[in-house]
């Protein structure tokens, strides 16, 4: 099983009104620099949000919601303090719900 962290807001929000870009860009251009393998991922309308298990914090986001989805915790505790108005939580996959981490709607 693999654990995933990850923050979710409005696609508006992490795409548009914040320098979401800026920093995955700089992180991308780090990882190459360090010949590390890429553990991170935007998505947009992620499947596992339909879940019982965030049907709370999907009901927050007011409009199609996208994330940034990573097996590194500290990147996604960064990304939280950084962005502010985003939610967190964490899974691991695959269980019952979340067969593909990766799958959009």
């Amino acid at each position: 099983m693999t654990t995933y962290f990850f923050v979710a807001a409005s696609e508006k929000f992490l795409t548009v009104e914040e320098p979401l870009d800026e920093i995955l860009k700089e992180r991308m251009r780090n990882y190459k620099e360090n010949n590390k393998e890429i553990d991170f991922w935007l998505l947009k309308n992620p499947s596992f949000l339909q879940t019982t298990q965030f049907a709370d914090l999907k009901a927050k986001i007011p409009s199609t919601p996208a994330v940034v989805l990573s097996t590194d915790k500290k990147f996604i505790t960064f990304l939280k303090l950084r962005l502010e108005f985003v939610a967190v939580g964490e899974f691991e996959c695959p269980d019952a719900e979340i067969i593909d981490p990766f799958k959009v709607e």
